[in-house]
C-alpha cells in the first residue's frame, strides 16, 4: 500500500484523473499535498506536494455555475487533469493551501480560436 503524503486530511472525494485513460478513486486534499489513488489499482497514484504546484487551473463555463474539471500544473512535472462530484468544494479546500492569486481560469473556445488565428497572422 501506498503512503500518504499528508498528517492531516482537510477532504477526500470521489474523483476522475485524466491520465491518458480515465482512471477513477478518490481524490485527497490534505496539509502536505494533492493526491489521487485509484480505486482498484493501489499502484496507480499521483502524488503533488503544495510545493510543487505552480497554478491551479479551472476550466469555468456558465460564468462559473459549471466547472467540469480542474487541473494542477506543477512546476517540474507537467499537468495533471482531474474532475470529481463537487468540484467547487475541491478548489475551496486547495485554496487554503495555494496562493489565490495562482487559482486561475482556462482559455475559452474562443480565446483558443482567436490566438491561433493571431499565431497564424504573425509567422507570415
Amino acid at each position: 500500500m501506498v503512503q500518504s503524503l499528508n498528517t492531516k486530511v482537510d477532504l477526500v472525494m470521489d474523483g476522475t484523473a485524466f491520465t491518458g485513460l480515465t482512471d477513477y478513486g478518490k481524490v485527497m486534499v490534505g496539509d502536505k499535498g494533492f493526491e489521487f489513488y485509484h480505486a482498484r489499482d493501489p499502484r496507480k497514484y499521483i502524488q503533488i506536494p503544495w510545493e510543487e504546484v505552480d497554478y491551479v487551473i479551472a476550466s469555468v463555463l456558465f460564468k462559473g455555475k459549471w466547472i467540469p474539471r480542474y487541473a494542477v500544473q506543477t512546476k517540474r512535472n507537467g499537468t495533471y487533469t482531474f474532475s470529481s462530484k463537487k468540484p467547487k468544494v475541491v478548489l475551496r479546500a486547495v485554496r487554503e493551501y495555494v496562493d489565490p492569486e495562482r487559482m486561475v481560469h482556462s482559455l475559452s473556445f474562443w480565446d483558443v480560436v482567436k490566438r491561433g488565428v493571431r499565431s497564424l497572422g504573425k509567422k507570415k
